[in-house]
């Protein structure tokens, strides 16, 4: 027992033992202090269960590193765009529908170039719409005048002789099983509509705007909105009696 506590130990162990101290003793003192840094750490070993949920910030992450292949599919909503900062760069083109102000801008194209048809019955066609100027102006006891012959339908005027003088507008078709209704004629007329029926859309109708409707069994529908007038001074200024004037939009 003596022999054994008497011999000295070896420099091999004293360096041994001084150096396993010093490293449990730097182990102990980071876990302590919270001083563990990367070179603690062993690489790709950190993951995401060793993370606390919620804990990694913008601070944490380097500038300019989040990419397209780091953030899910359809996760980006609303809320995560500032406002005002998606510009027509970032739009596909061709995706976009037309904008109801589009649309309102059509029609008014459309109402532009029947205005520049100035002759009656003349015709023009935008977008695959025909447009075609309705004008009369007849004086008290003339015969029906053909107005508009379009995609089915015929109107024809005349002016009614009489205490005071009485526009008369008629329609007639060539296509079965179409309906017809008029905002001029009280009460309107029935929505069946076939040939040889002889429907009045305007009776009388002193100084009123209108409009009538046609809408064939083929898919064709015709839109009148036209100005209805009848005066026993004349019509502007003019001898006639009875005036009807619009634009007719087939389509």
């Amino acid at each position: 027992m003596k022999s054994l506590l008497g011999r000295r130990p070896s420099p091999a162990l004293v360096i041994s033992l001084i150096a396993l101290f010093v490293s449990l003793s730097g182990v102990s003192y980071g876990v302590a202090t919270g001083f563990i840094d990367s070179r603690e750490i062993k690489n790709n070993e950190v993951r995401s269960l060793d993370i606390r949920n919620n804990q990694i910030r913008t601070r944490d992450l380097r500038n300019n590193e989040v990419r397209g292949i780091d953030i899910r599919n359809s996760t980006i909503q609303s809320r995560d765009i500032g406002l005002n900062q998606v510009t027509g760069l970032d739009v596909r083109e061709d995706t976009l529908q037309k904008v109801p102000s589009a649309l309102l801008a059509d029609t008014a194209t459309r109402a532009t170039s029947a205005a520049a048809a100035d002759t009656a019955g003349s015709a023009g066609s935008v977008g695959g719409v025909t447009l075609r100027r309705i004008s009369y102006a007849g004086e008290q006891g003339s015969g029906f005048v053909d107005l508009v012959d379009i995609s089915g339908l015929k109107l024809q005027a005349r002016c009614v002789a009489g205490v005071s003088p009485e526009l008369e507008v008629q329609a007639t078709t060539t296509v079965a099983n179409s309906e017809i209704t008029t905002s001029f004629a009280s009460p309107p007329p029935d929505l069946d509509f076939d040939p040889g029926d002889n429907v009045l859309v305007v009776d009388d109708a002193p100084n009123e705007t209108g409009q009538v409707v046609f809408a064939a069994s083929t898919g064709a529908v015709v839109t009148v909105d036209a100005l209805a007038r009848q005066e026993a001074n004349g019509v502007r200024g003019a001898s006639d009696d009875c005036g009807f004037f619009g634009i007719a939009q087939a389509g």
